[in-house]
């Protein structure tokens, strides 16, 4: 049988591209779709892939009503995912969070509530392959250079700072080791902000400008060296395919949380 799955935020950037990878895919199918701009519409069509004979929910309860679904997918909006996340586990669907714009708190409780249940999560601020090795290898410097910063770079218009792969970023390099600024920041002679966020124990730069997907950069110094570790996206939504879709397919025989691709990829930091 068919692992079925249903997506949150189908009509959106990568929500398109995982309809489209799912109906290619021979192990999986399309349960539902969620997206309050598309209701009733083909979730195929919509999708642009042609007919499909899924339509559109307003609502995850409206799309987990509806048909049985193995897993809920979730790429919508940082204001709504952590409601869907909590209502697709109450209602017995494990979840792939895809979605970024959630704190450490959020996930503590959808951890609580995944183990309650018996459920898996994978939840991961960036799918792409290429993203989760540049992940991994910061988590690994983190454990010998004490001083980074992260620079997070997106388009204009992305509402949520830092994004959920920055953000995810410096809140597993704090739990590592937290980096304290050589300066205080309360003492600085100008305005604070320009010393950036602190996330997790690190300082986090939020650049926002047209031309940018979404990049990310850690830097480390050590006196007389710098290390630099960076990914950028490209204009595709293909490279987060694979990796959640990977993770629906394994998220099914978990229980509990996982944060960060890599971490399903290639087990906990050492």
């Amino acid at each position: 049988m068919s692992l079925r799955i249903c997506v949150g935020g189908a009509t959106g950037w990568t929500g398109k591209a995982l309809v489209a990878g799912i109906a290619e895919a021979k192990d999986l199918s399309l349960s539902g779709a969620v997206a309050r701009k598309a209701v009733g519409q083909d979730a195929g069509s919509v999708s642009g892939i042609g007919h499909l004979g899924v339509a559109v929910s307003a609502s995850v309860a409206d799309a987990l009503g509806s048909e049985p679904t193995d897993v809920y997918i979730d790429y919508t909006h940082p204001s709504a995912v952590k409601a869907n996340t909590l209502q697709a586990l109450e209602r017995g669907v494990p979840v792939v969070v895809g979605t970024s714009g959630l704190s450490a708190a959020d996930y503590e409780e959808i951890a609580r509530l995944a183990e309650k249940q018996g459920l898996g999560v994978v939840a991961s601020g960036n799918f792409s392959i290429t993203a989760s090795l540049m992940t991994r290898f910061s988590l690994l410097a983190a454990q010998h250079v004490p001083d980074y910063e992260i620079i997070d770079y997106a388009k204009s218009t992305k509402p949520d700072v830092p994004s959920g792969t920055a953000r995810e970023l410096a809140e597993r390099m704090g739990a590592i080791q937290k980096s304290v600024p050589g300066y205080p920041i309360d003492s600085v002679i100008g305005p604070k902000e320009s010393r950036g966020a602190d996330v997790g124990g690190g300082r986090v730069h939020a650049v926002r400008l047209p031309s940018y997907v979404l990049a990310v950069e850690t830097i480390f110094g050590k006196d007389g060296e710098r290390l630099s570790i960076r990914h950028d996206a490209g204009s595709s939504a293909g490279p987060y395919v694979a990796g959640t879709l990977l993770a629906a397919r394994r998220v099914v025989a978990m229980k509990g949380l996982v944060r960060g691709l890599d971490n399903l990829l290639f087990g906990p930091v050492p």
